[in-house]
């Protein structure tokens, strides 16, 4: 969408405004101290100039600022204990470390996933400080540093600002954007709705995998150069998602399956219902380029709010059904309790998260920030899962063999599966493990500390003050084979199954953490189970194998030749995974499939 030329109040100016006081209070006093000094002793006048003088005693106001700081920061780390010391800060070419923009911003652009940190963990090991311009950002793939700041030490951390002010113009108060009571209160709101009744009533996968997969199919049944088209499979399912998401957020689907699949090589057609998708797509794209340009980030929404377009459109969508829920509610409000009580029984079955929250709330704001948050978490997250899934199938054809046995031999071709068969389904579990272990969908945890603390691993204790940002990285930890084993890189879903899971993974659970842990634990881990493990099933029900088509991969999106003599998966890698707010797969996930012949089973 093209933004608007008409200047507007952007949360960025309310932030610099906000930040101007204490930026402007070091000139101001050294200016008012110079013009001082120039008044009582007129003869400095004529061995310095005022402004020669407002800048040396600026430079002693930071000077003495700087050394202030350091001397307290020395004190409350002491104030921890003896053993406390400080992370172990990078030291790069340039003042401020300010080198690490551009290595950041290329890695991002066209490197592997994680390069921004590999580079770094060859030389710092597992937990690092960045300390660009001074900043106290901390890296870290320590089990035991993921595990307090998430669990044991939650209320030492929490969202901090900076990212709470990205997020602001799209999550507002929502539970992802949220700290202390308020975020205990709508945690609280929605955790009822996750309940494994709710969860588990299948119709609204059923239907919209059903549609995806027959699309899927169909495009494949057309002939290009005598081989099945080729489908985008990560924007097959980020479509699927989003209408499981939206049907079971809001009672309503917004129908982005109705699009018609891209070819490749050609621009997706403009579809009226893939409207609303594009601008949640538009707003998260936003939001990522805020969160690349850190602190900086203000200056260049002033005076406009680059999310504002998109978020008219996601509103023109949820502010009708809004309206008509809350318009229900008070019509019931002026039934008999007896009536009352009937119809809410009668509507269960078939109450959405806007409904349930209705019944709580008629503070419209509220209920659309909850239903935005909990649409962000449910979309995204399950449609990098999927994808990757699909990639693994399709890179590995004998583990896709054998999770087909699997399926057929407990629901046939036809069947639709039940919670009870899913859960019998021991491999199916291990594949989708395997692939929140190898490409988790979030792959970044970042907290920021409320108070100063210590990060305590491996008999080190570190020192974290208030402030610092901390950055666990989900992805690093994942695959570290300290943690893991030898085979850490190697996608295999056996080890959920053998001796490794027990070794590994039950003698220290907190190395595996796709769904977060804690108190802040994904309310809808279970939801996104239950969802990939039916999708997985219908689709391998149907298609019997899945291949790579990398002719239709955009060309910028292959794999550079110089991965090959890279460590680890990068230097296998068959496709560029990217991450923003989640995991995905630049340039889209293109694949053939073939249909499985018809057989009743």
């Amino acid at each position: 969408m093209a933004r608007s030329v008409v200047p507007v109040w952007g949360p960025g100016l309310t932030l610099v405004l906000q930040a101007l006081p204490s930026m402007l209070l070091s000139p101001i006093l050294s200016y008012t101290a110079a013009a001082f000094a120039i008044r009582s002793r007129p003869a400095l006048a004529n061995k310095l100039s005022r402004t020669g003088l407002t800048v040396a005693i600026f430079c002693v106001f930071k000077i003495a600022a700087r050394w202030t700081q350091i001397l307290r920061r020395r004190i409350d780390r002491r104030r921890l204990g003896p053993d406390v010391v400080e992370v172990p800060r990078l030291k790069l070419k340039w003042p401020g470390n300010l080198d690490y923009f551009p290595f950041a911003f290329e890695a991002l652009e066209k490197g592997y996933v994680g390069d921004v940190w590999a580079r770094f963990i060859e030389t710092m090991g597992n937990t690092f400080c960045t300390a660009v311009l001074g900043q106290d950002e901390i890296f870290t793939s320590e089990p035991e540093h993921l595990k307090s700041m998430l669990a044991t030490e939650f209320s030492s951390y929490e969202r901090g600002p900076q990212s709470r002010n990205v997020m602001q113009s799209i999550l507002g108060s929502g539970v992802f954007n949220t700290n202390g009571d308020l975020w205990k209160f709508h945690r609280n709101m929605s955790r009822p709705y996750f309940s494994r009744e709710r969860i588990t009533h299948f119709d609204v996968f059923d239907r919209h995998s059903n549609e995806a997969i027959t699309k899927l199919l169909a495009r494949s049944a057309e002939l290009v150069d005598n081989q099945p088209s080729a489908v985008d499979f990560q924007n097959l399912v980020s479509c699927f998602a989003m209408d499981c998401a939206t049907e079971f957020l809001f009672g309503l689907d917004v129908k982005s399956l109705d699009a018609p699949l891209a070819y490749p090589h050609a621009p997706p057609r403009n579809h009226a219902s893939a409207r609303f998708a594009k601008a949640f797509d538009g707003v998260m794209d936003k939001a990522i380029v805020r969160f690349r340009l850190g602190v900086t980030w203000p200056l260049v929404e002033m005076f406009w709010d680059r999310t504002r377009e998109d978020m008219d459109v996601i509103d023109e969508y949820i502010r009708p059904i809004l309206k008509e829920k809350l318009r229900l509610k008070a019509e019931r409000s002026e039934l008999s309790n007896e009536d009352k009580a009937s119809t809410i029984h009668m509507d269960e079955e078939a109450m959405s998260l806007l409904d349930h929250l209705v019944l709580l709330t008629d503070d419209e704001k509220m209920i659309k920030d909850e239903l935005l948050n909990i649409l962000m978490a449910g979309r995204d997250t399950t449609s990098s899962l999927l994808t990757f899934a699909c990639y693994m199938l399709a890179s590995h054809p004998s583990i896709m063999s054998k999770l087909r046995a699997e399926i057929i031999g407990a629901v046939g071709t036809r069947s639709r599966p039940t919670f009870e068969d899913i859960k019998a389904m021991k491999y199916l579990r291990a594949f989708i493990k395997e692939v929140l272990r190898v490409f988790p969908p979030a792959p970044m945890s970042i907290r920021e500390a409320a108070k100063s603390t210590v990060m305590r691993s491996n008999g080190k204790q570190y020192y974290v003050p208030a402030g610092a940002s901390i950055k666990g990285s989900l992805l690093m930890l994942h695959r570290r084979q300290d943690l893991w084993g030898p085979d850490a890189e190697v996608f295999d879903p056996e080890r959920w199954l053998d001796e490794r899971n027990e070794k590994y993974v039950l003698a220290n659970p907190f190395i595996f953490l796709p769904f977060g842990a804690g108190p802040r634990i994904c309310l809808g881990q279970q939801f996104a189970y239950n969802e990939t493990s039916f999708f997985l099933i219908r689709l391998l029900q149907r298609v019997e194998s899945i291949s790579l088509a990398p002719d239709a991969q955009p060309p910028n999106t292959i794999p550079p030749t110089d991965w090959a003599s890279a460590q680890g998966r990068k230097s296998f890698e068959k496709i560029m995974p990217k991450s923003h707010l989640t995991l995905y797969v630049a340039g889209g996930l293109w694949v053939r499939v073939k249909e499985a012949p018809e057989v009743n089973l």
